[in-house]
């Protein structure tokens, strides 16, 4: 056999392509769009009520049902929450959740090094100090490397579920409520998956999810904010809605649990839709086809490439991962990007979490203008209100880059054939035996 026709011969070498078929982008819910979506945004627009509160035809809000009111009922029973609150972004609900609970200017919130901008925006957004945490192989929160970012000062933790994967929010949250502090779990890129028998974004005070066009379920834009506390539901509510003074008791809806002291303040408006709402409703509906199908073809994959014993498999925290991505750690990040190369090459879109002068929202590193404190003001507020030195130099978690700069990432569209699956599989096996 000549060496042009070896099957094992790389395609990044000059042999055959290991994938036939056009790769399959990471829309997971935005591919399952279709009729049902359509009927439902056109049913809100002939009838003309675009705001949860009233609309042209029934100006007091009597007559017709709110489809963000029912969407926060089907998502807070799904979610294994008491109460959820939809808002506009994924940003929007961590920005609510902290103020709901009190975090200000110049509380520290920690948040891994691994995690979308987001989540330091969201602090800064109050008044707050990000911190910075190392995370460990399942590219989550480490319990045990928060060392010394919690502080006197700290007033809230950030678990992140990066990446479909659950963080340790058992322990985190553990450690947070035994030193008094918040909890906010980031689930915006894991709705619907578990920890424990649990879902994630019901551990922690008050939660976020995204429903943004990348994520598992979409609305191309909004969020969720959950709960099970009356009380932060009730701050909540007053912080998304720049009305709430005049609404006050009324987003109470009568709950016995909300402390009589409590009054409305001035907030936002993160106010969801009712197209986003409807939207919601559909795609809340497609969920666990989507997760079932994403936990299918993953299998398939860690299996293949386990089997070759040449690469160390991202950690696992709980079979209920949403299984959006695979993730292997090569020995070296030159090894690693040598894969990349070769995987792109026999038609699987991979790459490496973390390059040297390569820019990803998703690494602490590449966040120059938090590593430079630059904000919006000529104060240098918040940071200017820092209580003690945060450390945002690109090497405030090595051990974070570390992982980063040697993991190779593959997608898992729930949209992949079983042929998708199994070319994908002899990819990744062709790639690694030969390279690593």
């Amino acid at each position: 056999m000549s060496s042009r026709h070896d099957p094992r011969r790389l395609a990044i070498d000059g042999g055959s392509k290991a994938c036939t078929r056009r790769p399959t982008p990471m829309f997971p819910g935005g591919l399952e769009l279709g009729e049902d979506e359509q009927t439902a945004v056109r049913r809100v627009l002939a009838s003309r009520r675009l705001i949860r509160f009233y609309g042209a035809d029934d100006p007091d809000g009597d007559d017709q049902a709110s489809d963000v009111d029912e969407f926060e009922c089907d998502f807070a029973q799904r979610m294994g929450c008491a109460h959820a609150l939809g808002v506009t972004s994924g940003t929007a609900a961590l920005i609510t959740s902290l103020a709901a609970l009190g975090v200000g200017p110049g509380d520290e919130v920690v948040i891994p090094a691994y995690t979308f901008i987001a989540s330091a925006a969201a602090t800064l957004a109050v008044g707050g100090i990000p911190v910075l945490a190392e995370v460990d192989e399942s590219l989550t929160l480490a319990p045990e490397k928060l060392g010394n970012a919690i502080s006197e000062h700290t007033r809230a933790i950030m678990p992140v579920h990066m990446r479909g994967m659950p963080a340790r929010v058992d322990e985190l949250t553990r450690i947070a409520h035994e030193l008094g502090i918040g909890v906010v779990e980031d689930a915006a890129q894991a709705t619907g998956a578990s920890y424990r028998g649990r879902p994630v974004g019901s551990f922690g005070d008050a939660n976020a999810f995204s429903l943004q066009m990348h994520k598992i379920i979409t609305t191309g834009e909004g969020g969720v904010l959950t709960t099970n506390d009356p009380d932060l539901l009730f701050r909540a509510k007053c912080f998304h809605d720049s009305a709430s003074e005049w609404r006050g008791a009324a987003w109470q809806h009568g709950d016995p649990r909300v402390r009589a002291t409590f009054v409305a303040f001035p907030g936002m408006n993160f106010r969801m839709a009712e197209i986003t709402g409807a939207l919601g409703r559909v795609q809340l509906r497609r969920l666990d086809s989507l997760l079932e199908r994403m936990r299918s073809h993953k299998a398939v994959l860690r299996a293949a490439v386990g089997g070759t014993g040449r690469v160390q498999l991202r950690t696992i925290t709980d079979a209920g991962e949403a299984a959006t991505a695979l993730v292997f750690f090569a020995e070296s990040p030159s090894r690693a990007g040598r894969v990349s190369d070769a995987l792109n090459a026999e038609g699987v879109p991979a790459r490496v979490l973390y390059v040297v002068g390569e820019h990803d929202w998703h690494v602490y590193a590449c966040w120059r203008d938090v590593i430079a404190k630059r904000t919006w003001n000529r104060q240098g507020y918040p940071f200017s209100l820092a209580r003690r030195e945060v450390d945002y130099s690109t090497n405030a978690c090595p051990h974070t880059l570390d992982l980063l700069s040697r993991a190779v990432h593959v997608d898992v569209p729930p949209q992949m054939s079983e042929a998708d699956v199994e070319e994908t599989a002899h990819a990744l096996v062709k790639v690694i035996t030969a390279l690593c």
